[in-house]
């Protein structure tokens, strides 16, 4: 097998084994009552913590076979392998929106990994290390406050996994300074480094957990694939000195490719801020209001409550932490 190909298969593997991750993390989070962001007693939980690490692992191996500008687009992949893989196993099948928002982000995000050069003209000196830690840690926190202060529970769960996204796109930096500067002669050089990369590895963990509560799968999933690339090929073009291929030209591409990623990003979060609430069986179906009235208006507006009437609200399916209740004035007030 040519290391090529080698590469090709450990980066697919790889994107597969970050999905199954990501479903597990959902599941977990659609269904503990718990801590939002570290449920430590749940042996799912854990298992997607060591998905995620075969995952990285195997990401570093096909970087080892292969070139970044291939491995780092076939790693986008991850958001069109959950949806299918999370319609097999756990039954949650997507929509056309979800789709056209998901191959959106994963084509924008791959065609702006591809046009990144490789090419380093320095490494990162300390006081860039501790300068990067600061603002990372300071921007986390920004969108950490930001996310509680949204009352939209997808929009929130976005703003944590774009949290989510910075810690891993800096930790990738991280992990790049150091094995460039580790040597077998002084292991523990680098600790202050190996410090700042754990820190950030475990807060995108934590964060990225607590986005899947309330949002489903493919909007949070896809906002940290995408995010994490694009915050690291941003430090990599800023500190490291890399340049976007194509001069001018691939410039320009990249920003498309960036406005189409973004534009994927936006049809997910959409798409799970119009799912419809499911609604009772017809057999738990309160019967009409005794209102004297007829049902007029369209199917959604029939029938209106007056006020200081009571409402027969029917019991509703599964197991959710929290109910989202939309109250229309309109209706209830009974105004035409």
């Amino acid at each position: 097998m040519s290391p090529l190909l080698l590469s090709v298969i450990l980066a697919l593997v790889s994107a597969v084994a970050y999905a199954a991750a990501a479903i597990v993390q959902e599941r977990v989070a659609a269904s503990a009552t718990g801590p939002r962001y570290a449920p430590l007693r749940s042996p799912a939980w854990w298992g997607s913590v060591l998905l995620n690490g075969v995952g990285a692992t195997l990401h570093v191996a096909a970087l080892a076979y292969g070139p970044l500008s291939l491995v780092q687009p076939l790693g986008a992949l991850t958001i069109v392998f959950a949806l299918p893989m999370a319609a097999l196993f756990v039954g949650r099948r997507a929509g056309s929106r979800a789709w056209r928002g998901a191959l959106m982000a994963t084509v924008g995000l791959a065609g702006l990994l591809s046009l990144t050069s490789g090419a380093e003209t320095r490494s990162l000196t300390d006081g860039d290390r501790w300068l990067l830690a600061g603002c990372t840690f300071a921007m986390v926190a920004a969108l950490f406050t930001a996310a509680h202060l949204i009352g939209r529970s997808v929009l929130r769960s976005v703003v944590l996994a774009a949290a989510a996204g910075v810690s891993f796109g800096i930790a990738s930096v991280f992990t790049k300074a150091v094995a460039e500067e580790w040597t077998p002669d002084a292991p523990l050089a680098e600790w202050t480094g190996l410090l700042v990369l754990s820190a950030l590895a475990v807060t995108g963990l934590l964060l990225s957990q607590a986005s899947y509560r309330g949002a489903g799968l493919a909007a949070p999933l896809a906002t940290v694939t995408v995010v994490n690339p694009v915050v690291a090929a941003a430090v990599g073009l800023t500190l490291f000195g890399e340049s976007f291929r194509y001069g001018t030209a691939g410039t320009v591409a990249a920003l498309i490719c960036g406005a189409v990623a973004a534009g994927g990003l936006v049809q997910l979060t959409l798409d799970r801020m119009t799912v419809p609430a499911p609604s009772p069986s017809a057999s738990d179906a309160p019967r009409e209001p005794q209102t004297g009235r007829e049902p007029t208006g369209s199917e959604g507006d029939a029938p209106r409550p007056e006020i200081g009437q009571g409402v027969d609200v029917g019991a509703v399916p599964g197991t959710r932490p929290y109910l989202e209740v939309e109250v229309r004035s309109r209706a209830v007030a009974g105004r035409p």
